[in-house]
């Protein structure tokens, strides 16, 4: 990423932030009881695995928690986590009464920074949440795209990418979500509007398991069957033929269409009703 949570702290301005919140800033290690934390509400990952926590929790059993939480300090006297998350719910699990914690200040906009930087840092995200938290980091802080590649240390092409799926059906950000297909999967599908075509792909992908290449091949067929096919423009007659055009209709007192391409080959049509219709253009033309 570029960046960890030290130096997103460092230009938090702590000093400054500690005297107006009338907080106290510990660089040393506290023991906190367990129920006067709160979970961070700007906590990028949504589900944890219920597998992985328990093997955690039994851990902690055996050797306490090795790696302090972060949290910092609310005006009610509760604290509010800031990183370390499933260490906090895998000492819940075994049966911890306190938690050894860091304590900091920071404001709301550099709390979800740090949330998301130490899960990116970690790859415990998925595209779905990355995306969630890039467009959370853009709303709230009031950040432009390259203004938060500079703060998470992603290129900008890559924010524009996450935050593109967004736009995706929400059909396909719950496959995404579930992993039942990649981003790049998910990439492939933003280039179809069409949402019945869309969706058609999305579950031929899952149903089929196509590969990505086999995505992309799909989408451009598709595309080029939409795609409108290029209409020849018709050469516009000269104005000779015009007149000579609307005077074979006023003759004949019937339609008459002539045609001519730029290389002065073409047609001449002459439209007649009935049997008796076409004998009485026959005698004019004769005449």
């Amino acid at each position: 990423m570029g960046r960890g949570l030290e130096s997103i702290l460092a230009d938090a301005g702590l000093d400054k932030l500690s005297q107006q919140a009338n907080a106290t800033l510990t660089t040393a290690i506290s023991s906190i009881p367990i129920g006067l934390i709160d979970t961070n509400p700007f906590q990028p990952r949504k589900e944890f695995d219920e597998e992985a926590l328990d093997e955690l929790a039994q851990s902690i059993r055996q050797q306490g928690v090795i790696s302090p939480v972060t949290v910092r300090q609310m005006p009610d006297g509760r604290y509010q986590l800031i990183a370390g998350e499933r260490r906090y719910r895998a000492s819940q699990r075994a049966g911890l009464t306190e938690i050894p914690a860091y304590i900091r200040v920071a404001t709301d906009a550099q709390v979800m920074e740090m949330a998301l930087v130490e899960n990116i840092q970690r790859e415990n995200l998925n595209a779905m949440e990355i995306a969630f938290s890039y467009n959370a980091l853009i709303n709230e802080c009031q950040l432009t795209h390259e203004q938060l590649s500079e703060r998470v240390g992603k290129n900008r092409s890559t924010i524009t990418n996450y935050l593109r799926l967004l736009n995706l059906p929400a059909e396909t950000q719950m496959a995404l979500n579930a992993d039942q297909i990649s981003m790049a999967h998910a990439r492939a599908l933003i280039n179809v509007d069409d949402p019945e075509t869309h969706l058609r792909i999305l579950h031929e992908i899952i149903s089929r398991q196509l590969s990505v290449h086999q995505t992309e091949q799909m989408v451009k067929s598709v595309k080029q069957e939409a795609a409108p096919r290029a209409v020849l423009k018709k050469a516009e007659l000269p104005q000779v033929y015009v007149e000579r055009q609307h005077s074979l209709k006023q003759y004949l007192q019937s339609e008459v269409e002539l045609r001519r391409s730029r290389r002065g080959k073409g047609t001449l049509t002459i439209h007649f009703n009935n049997d008796s219709d076409f004998e009485r253009i026959m005698k004019l033309l004769n005449q």
